[in-house]
């Protein structure tokens, strides 16, 4: 992928991870832009057909309910347990919970209903801006999966990033302590696990 990848003279990790953010933002959106309808229909149900084989192992699935140029990983999906994250009553730290998106959380995302069943799942799809070659994902910044995914991956869950092809660097992110590194990438190109 043509991303500038951070100068090891750069001032902090952080000044590198914002630029690569909007960068990459710009990139996610022009791509999304440039699909008609439906090629951005075959692109998510390409996609749909890289995670069946994961979807069809897990009992709950945590999903995530899209947000401008996200893709949509909800045509795999269909009748399955699906919980996604609710921030409840606030706070920044999310839970995953039963039922439809039909609340708002922080930024405008949808969410379930704050009284929603929480369950935990054995499957995490998890949105992002970009992942590199070993798993390492970078978000929107707010740092809400970065609280999480610690504690799912503890259990046992399987963390899959989720996104369009144009998403997968061939470079590595500056990755902070706190980060954990996905087992997976799913995009309409194919399913990558990382070692």
């Amino acid at each position: 992928m043509a991303v500038p990848s951070p100068s090891p003279t750069d001032p902090a990790p952080d000044m590198a991870k914002a630029r690569l953010r909007r960068t990459l933002r710009e990139v996610r959106k022009a791509h999304v832009a440039a699909l008609s309808l439906t090629d951005r229909a075959a692109e998510e149900s390409a996609l749909a057909r890289h995670l069946e084989p994961l979807i069809a192992r897990a009992s709950v699935i945590g999903a995530y309910c899209p947000v401008g140029s996200e893709i949509d990983p909800r045509l795999a999906l269909g009748g399955r347990s699906v919980v996604h994250p609710s921030f409840g009553e606030g706070g920044d730290t999310f839970r995953f919970r039963a039922g439809p998106c039909t609340a708002t959380g922080p930024a405008g995302i949808p969410e379930p209903e704050p009284d929603a069943l929480e369950l935990d799942p054995d499957l995490v799809l998890v949105p992002l801006l970009a992942i590199d070659p070993v798993g390492h994902r970078l978000g929107q910044g707010g740092g809400h999966y970065d609280r999480v995914l610690g504690r799912y991956r503890a259990s046992g869950a399987l963390l899959v990033g989720v996104g369009w092809a144009c998403q997968r660097l061939d470079f590595p992110l500056p990755a902070e302590q706190w980060d954990v590194a996905l087992d997976a990438f799913a995009s309409p190109a194919g399913l990558e696990r990382f070692e």
